[in-house]
């Protein structure tokens, strides 16, 4: 391969790492076929890897790519022997000169094709975990089998989600696009809690050798602004003031290695202060406001770690009392122990041992790996070191994170050469 070559499938794999699902989601919507956009999508970059290398890369890359892949989804239409007259009739309606940049950046008001994906792989006729396979591998572009991770679902099970979800859309007609005024505040909450859960994935990966996804939780917070943009609710603001403070540790969490840093060690000159204090903001009017949901109860408790100029002087009554009205709010196992923890630093490890062993003892979280490292981190404070091995080995079995793995083995390391 020559070095232009070589420049250029380096250029095409940047492209497709950062525009790809740009494309697809403009693809979508000239074709009308989620699985016909995903084909012509995958012939407008191998014939960018054809030919770019002699003709140069176009000046929009992006624009290029939509028009080729319109094209090249019209030709597929054409050569099958049957298929979705409705398909077709859209396709083929306006055979033109290709996607204009009207065409490709939209025109109703939202100048993103992605928004209105969201709200599409989010519709209320899918159930709630296909919104969210839907979503992180239309929107995100997670492969089924990382979507299958994040779920803790077999592979097989995800595809076939996936495959019902699409065909749910072409067949219920489901429309491709971003709900009116009206219609918004119903369907907000399961575009939140999606948007939410991609973050999450990107903040803390569900497995692989890296401790975080840049890419995945900076696309939930451009969806977030989005939304926000289109509706300013409490919720979407409390949402992106969560993602913004804690994103604004991301520096601080691993060390040069990648090795996981926690919380309380963290160098906290090294967190976003930009980040900070526009979370803060964030925060201060979806409080004002007279409807206080989860998301903005979450963003208060990290505005109040962002706010502490140390680990030391973290105010845990204070959030141990905005816990307490999360619970209220949205009771679950996991705010439980978050909870518990937070009392644990108020009150000693003692006391929030005590709530993590019932939390535990009544079967919820037997499988969740953050109760078992919690609770191996309060043994470990109690100096009861062969329960902490235990309970970190517990851990460790249920983990998929390779720092993660790492550091909880080093636990384990740690508290043998201690009782050796």
């Amino acid at each position: 391969m020559t070095s232009v070559a070589t420049s250029v499938r380096e250029r095409v794999d940047e492209i497709y790492r950062t525009e790809s699902r740009r494309v697809l989601a403009t693809l979508i919507r000239l074709l009308g076929d989620f699985d016909l956009a995903e084909e012509a999508l995958h012939d407008a970059f191998m014939a960018a890897l054809e030919r770019w290398p002699n003709e140069g890369l176009p000046a929009n890359p992006r624009a290029w790519l939509v028009s080729t892949g319109r094209f090249k989804g019209i030709d597929r239409v054409r050569r099958r022997a049957s298929f979705d007259t409705a398909v077709t009739r859209l396709v083929l309606e306006d055979d033109g000169d290709g996607a204009t940049e009207t065409e490709i950046d939209d025109g109703d008001g939202v100048a993103d094709d992605r928004l209105r994906l969201l709200f599409t792989c989010c519709h209320p006729a899918l159930s709630p975990d296909a919104q969210i396979a839907l979503t992180l591998r239309e929107v995100c572009g997670l492969t089924t089998e990382e979507v299958a991770r994040a779920f803790l679902t077999p592979p097989p099970t995800i595809a076939q989600r996936i495959v019902r979800a699409k065909a749910k859309i072409r067949d219920a007609r489901i429309p491709y696009e971003i709900p009116s005024r009206a219609d918004l505040p119903a369907r907000l909450d399961s575009v939140l809690h999606v948007t939410y859960l991609v973050f999450n994935e990107g903040y803390l990966a569900s497995s692989g050798s890296e401790l975080t996804r840049p890419d995945l939780s900076c696309e939930a917070m451009r969806l977030a602004r989005l939304i926000l943009d289109l509706l300013p609710d409490p919720e979407a603001m409390g949402l992106l003031a969560l993602m913004l403070l804690h994103e604004s540790r991301r520096a601080a969490r691993t060390s040069a290695d990648g090795e996981v840093i926690l919380l309380e060690d963290q160098d906290r000159r090294r967190w976003n202060r930009v980040q900070i204090t526009e979370g803060i903001a964030l925060v201060e009017r979806a409080l004002s406001s007279r409807r206080v949901g989860p998301y903005s109860l979450q963003a208060a408790i990290a505005a109040v770690h962002a706010e502490a100029p140390n680990a030391a002087a973290t105010d845990w009554r204070q959030i141990v009392g905005l816990y307490d009205v999360l619970l209220r709010v949205d009771p679950s196992p996991v705010v439980e122990l978050n909870r518990a923890a937070a009392v644990a630093m108020r009150d000693g490890p003692a006391a929030g041992l005590a709530l993590i062993d019932e939390l535990l003892g009544r079967g919820e979280l037997t499988g969740y790996l953050h109760a078992h490292s919690a609770r191996a981190d309060l043994l470990r404070r109690l100096g009861r070191t062969g329960e902490a091995i235990a309970a970190y080995e517990r851990a460790l079995a249920l983990a998929t994170q390779e720092p993660e793995q790492r550091f909880l083995s080093g636990r384990v390391a740690e508290l043998r050469k201690l009782s050796s």
